[in-house]
């Protein structure tokens, strides 16, 4: 008898680890698609591909984790909400652009560089003081919204600045077909399928997986849902790797971190009632060590305008130790 149950209970962690890593591919499809099918319309509809870079890049590619935090406000899951928020931002940075600065260390275009790399330090240094009270109020949070205003105006008008250059220049853009159109909204809304019905088992079995496994959700929060739903940033980042557009890197990974900090979670407060729960685990840990390593990355490059090897290895690091911390 005991034997039986024991199977079945084996089969049932076998069936929620399988629906838990489902989420996570269709997360991670589903945002692949979704960009390709919003590179394609704003292409299409003249939209330059530096805007396209700037913000729909960095938003598609953000989607999963908006789209995991909103639904773990929705259910309930409030720690799991906040640790994928902040966990992705530490993971954007100590992983993936540590294994990008550690490959492909390089020089930075200051002019577009700073300001975005500032607005994403005082975004983690402002998200930090308002979460010291055990909550995100929502009234101080649309500070934080106004940090995201200043980023997509930034962006607007560096791509003014660049289409003034270039126009002369950027080939005639030709009517996609019926089919070539059909075929790109469809791959659009497939994205967006995937991305929800991913969020959504990514949020059910997550929880499921720490209740059995006896880890708090906040944990797996940071960690395995972070690091799943930036995926994307991942991706995009080994693909600049193997192409050699460390910018492109870059600028997918800051522009992303500064979409995790200053719109999510303002985005959850207003969801959750006007005032988001923050744990002491976030407070004491989580966003301090968003902070330490956020420092690491933005500040060499923004004194002496260039990254270096020596970060991608003290970036890693971090990361390793901030893992180490929260298991133990």
């Amino acid at each position: 008898m005991r034997g039986r149950e024991g199977v079945e209970r084996a089969v049932n962690l076998a069936v929620v680890i399988f629906l838990f890593l489902l989420g996570l591919i269709l997360i991670v499809k589903g945002g692949d698609w979704f960009l390709d099918g919003a590179v394609w319309i704003a292409e299409t509809s003249g939209i330059p591909r530096f805007i396209v870079g700037a913000t729909v890049v960095s938003i598609a590619t953000t989607l999963p984790e908006l789209t995991v935090s909103i639904t773990g406000v929705l259910e309930g899951e409030i720690d799991l909400a906040v640790g994928n928020a902040v966990g992705s931002v530490t993971a954007n940075i100590g992983l993936i652009l540590g294994i990008s600065v550690l490959c492909m260390p390089s020089v930075v275009n200051r002019g577009q560089f700073t300001l975005k790399a500032i607005l994403m330090l005082f975004g983690a240094v402002l998200l930090t003081v308002l979460c010291q009270g055990g909550s995100l109020p929502l009234v101080p949070s649309l500070l934080l919204f106004a940090v995201f205003a200043l980023y997509l105006g930034n962006n607007i008008y560096d791509a003014k600045i660049s289409m003034a250059s270039d126009r002369e220049n950027r080939p005639r853009r030709h009517a996609a077909s019926h089919r070539k159109m059909v075929s790109k909204l469809s791959m659009f809304a497939l994205g967006v399928a995937g991305i929800i019905i991913g969020s959504q088992l990514l949020i059910d079995y997550g929880s499921e997986l720490a209740l059995r496994l006896g880890v708090p959700a906040s944990i797996i929060g940071v960690t395995l849902v972070a690091v799943g739903t930036s995926l994307p940033e991942l991706v995009t980042t080994l693909t600049a790797i193997l192409k050699k557009e460390a910018s492109m890197s870059i600028g997918n990974i800051v522009g992303a971190n500064v979409i995790d900090l200053t719109l999510i979670l303002p985005v959850c407060s207003a969801i959750s009632g006007g005032s988001l729960a923050i744990g002491h685990q976030t407070t004491a840990l989580d966003l301090p060590a968003c902070l330490v390593v956020g420092a690491v990355a933005m500040l060499p490059p923004l004194v002496t305008g260039r990254f270096y090897r020596w970060q991608g290895f003290a970036l890693l690091g971090l990361y390793v130790g901030y893992m180490a911390l929260l298991m133990a």
